[in-house]
């Protein structure tokens, strides 16, 4: 059965303003809970946007290295529980003994004081090297870059409160975007569209509306990509991991600002003298 929920609810508020206080209305966005199910067991549960959701599952199976191909899955069918969304996904046989080997790692026995630690190096797993990448952008193709994915946000521009994570390619703009609460689930979202689509992701950059955290970093690199800009600021380990990957850290871009952290060759111009 194909889940099919609104993406927005009209809601009643007071708005304080400083004319004074009355009642309106305004669209805000849904939030469910998506449950991600290989072999029958659930792996994980999101809280995300009620859409996309095929994108959602290929993506999320790609960016965690579930599967390193589309080709992998054999099924993927998504159900509407009520109470949420459960998306069950069929993986071929090598990819499905790689994920049961992959489990039984991952749980350790209960009160061991150790059982963490594979989890740990699981969420710090080696991100993808895309060092080898050759392209290249100007200056004015980061600044372009955010000021045409704010185009391609309609849920944004009705509710004001989700991310939007969009592929950037120099000479054709945004090619592709996806939207979400989640801003990994609007990379997630991306990343199984672009493999639908058959886009290579060393073709172009990942341009994205929030912060980038660890995470970001890790799942552009699956994705192919080379560069991640974004809109707000870095944490520290997302800059060492994107240095280690060899991939282009853009951020804090605002209007035709912006900061580049890691390997500047990518970006021309992207040397200038000491700025506060």
């Amino acid at each position: 059965m194909t889940a099919r929920r609104k993406a927005t609810t009209q809601i009643s508020r007071l708005a304080h303003r400083a004319g004074g206080t009355a009642a309106a209305n305004r669209m805000v966005p849904e939030e469910t809970p998506v449950a991600f199910s290989f072999a029958g067991t659930t792996h994980a549960v999101m809280m995300a946007s009620p859409a996309d959701f095929e994108d959602f599952a290929l993506g999320f199976s790609l960016t965690e290295g579930i599967i390193a191909d589309p080709k992998e899955i054999e099924a993927i069918e998504v159900e509407d529980l009520g109470a949420g969304i459960d998306i069950q996904i069929r993986l071929k046989d090598q990819a499905n003994t790689r994920f049961q080997a992959r489990r039984r790692r991952l749980a350790g026995p209960v009160g061991c004081g150790l059982c963490g630690i594979e989890s740990i190096e699981e969420a710090m797993r080696s991100v993808d090297a895309v060092g080898a990448s050759r392209l290249t952008l100007q200056a004015k193709d980061v600044t372009s870059a955010v000021r045409l994915l704010s185009k391609q946000q309609p849920l944004h521009a009705e509710t004001g409160a989700v991310h939007a994570a969009g592929f950037y390619v120099p000479g054709k703009g945004i090619v592709m975007a996806r939207e979400d609460v989640g801003r990994h689930n609007a990379l997630d979202k991306l990343a199984g569209a672009l493999a639908k689509a058959g886009i290579d992701g060393a073709s172009g950059a990942v341009v994205v509306t929030s912060r980038v955290s660890v995470e970001m970093v890790q799942k552009t690199a699956a994705i192919g990509a080379a560069i991640i800009m974004a809109v707000s600021a870095p944490t520290a380990l997302a800059i060492r991991t994107a240095d280690a990957a060899g991939m282009t850290l853009v951020a804090l871009v605002r209007g035709d600002d912006f900061d580049i952290f890691t390997h500047p060759h990518r970006v021309a111009s992207g040397v200038a003298k000491h700025v506060a």
